[in-house]
């Protein structure tokens, strides 16, 4: 059984585990984060820490993503959604960014996510937690969501020293 075999590869590996120096996490990483984060830590020789933030926006109707440690629903915000030059496009577009954040809402929101973030990313490098899945939701993962991902990865960005993921789950089926 496959649940027999990775039990058994975890076993395995505990010892090992305990006698890194570093343990990076690349179950979510392109090849292109990977090499800045060992170029960070071997060429520019700045500390090491094991924690992976990633930043994810995703849909409420496409479901909460199962590896989530945090989710935020950002639903509360106006919908770029009902604005007819607005529907087909995505966070990613200047229009609906600017629509979305806007709302004064959207950045009071943005400061309180990152001071909670700020207060719980120690903790959890001192547990020794080396992955935080950030989820950000809204209805389908195109507008709000997206707009609040992004913008939360560039204040998160070169913040602390930890490693920083951003994508997008849902922003190609919505719509669909």
């Amino acid at each position: 059984r496959l649940e027999d075999g990775i039990r058994r590869e975890r076993e395995l590996l505990a010892g090992i585990l305990g006698k890194a120096d570093y343990v990076i996490d690349t179950s979510n990483l392109l090849t292109r984060e990977l090499k800045t984060e060992l170029e960070r830590i071997f060429v520019d020789n700045e500390g090491y820490n094991s924690l992976m933030v990633s930043v994810l926006s995703f849909g409420f109707k496409n479901g909460i993503p199962q590896d989530a440690d945090l989710v935020f629903d950002v639903r509360f915000l106006p919908n770029p959604f009902y604005i007819d030059e607005l529907k087909t496009r995505t966070g990613l577009d200047a229009e609906v960014r600017d629509y979305v954040m806007g709302s004064p809402e959207a950045g009071e929101f943005l400061d309180h996510i990152t001071g909670l973030l700020d207060f719980l990313i120690p903790g959890y490098v001192k547990e020794g937690k080396y992955k935080l899945v950030v989820a950000i939701g809204c209805t389908g993962g195109k507008h709000r969501s997206v707009t609040l991902a992004e913008e939360l990865y560039k204040r998160m960005h070169n913040r602390g020293q930890y490693g920083l993921t951003l994508s997008h789950r849902d922003v190609a089926k919505a719509g669909k």
